[in-house]
């Protein structure tokens, strides 16, 4: 069997005396692409910042490939692709080719000279993203959309394990979410990166992702797509506590 990418165990977050998360524990397989859904202020970023360690836990227990995450160093091997990075100054005149390259620096470090083995692992991840027309284009020239997947080739150069990506689609005009989405069924099943992914959007991803969990301070569903599709209105309206209505769109 092998070994989990990710293992929560009862972890338990607050901040001052607002508690964010409880008793959540949850388990990621090589492979996976887990959705990761719930309503605003459910605690989906604040559980991202604690799998990253930018946040400790008051309880419990996050592992990253077998290793408890304090002890964890082989950080190139997980990307993080947040919400279109608005602090992200697009007019800075580096192209595709400069913004990509800049995701080796964990794995080669400031200031490294890339070799031909480099730049040529640079050009595939810009492929991968659908962007090689875009190579020398100026990142600030690329629509919303364009942008997110240098984003993303940027987090994948370094050849991750893991790709973490939190509301992605933010941004991103509507024609264009659904090539977005394949795309990320591309890295997960042909490069056989673990993705999870924070999302609103439910009725859209349910028939991408393999995983869904749903949080709400507590961890109210962790199981196959399939599994959460089937669940009940009154079910998802528990978990949010609101109304919710899923509208699933196959293709």
């Amino acid at each position: 069997m092998n070994q989990p990418v990710i293992e929560i165990n009862n972890l338990n977050f607050t901040y001052e005396r607002t508690k964010v998360l409880e008793d959540i524990n949850l388990t990621v397989e090589q492979g996976s692409f887990l959705g990761l859904v719930g309503p605003n202020g459910s605690g989906k970023t604040t559980l991202l910042k604690c799998l990253l360690g930018l946040l400790k836990p008051q309880n419990g227990e996050v592992k990253l490939f077998g290793q408890p995450i304090q002890k964890f160093k082989n950080w190139h091997e997980v990307g993080f692709v947040s919400q279109k990075a608005n602090s992200f100054n697009t007019g800075f005149p580096a192209s595709v080719f400069e913004v990509v390259s800049s995701g080796l620096t964990s794995k080669l470090g400031l200031f490294t000279f890339l070799g031909k083995k480099d730049r040529q692992t640079v050009l595939n991840a810009i492929e991968a993203v659908g962007l090689k027309e875009f190579t020398k284009r100026n990142i600030g020239e690329l629509s919303g959309g364009q942008q997110q997947r240098a984003f993303i080739a940027r987090a994948i150069v370094s050849e991750p394990k893991l790709l973490i990506l939190d509301e992605p689609t933010v941004g991103v005009d509507a024609q264009t979410v659904q090539n977005f989405y394949e795309m990320l069924m591309k890295l997960n099943r042909q490069m056989g990166i673990t993705l999870i992914l924070v999302t609103h959007d439910v009725g859209t991803i349910t028939d991408k992702v393999t995983h869904v969990a749903c949080i709400n301070k507590h961890l109210h569903f962790h199981g196959k797509s399939e599994e959460f599709e089937s669940l009940k209105e009154d079910e998802m309206s528990d978990f949010y506590g609101h109304s919710v209505h899923v509208l699933t769109h196959s293709h």
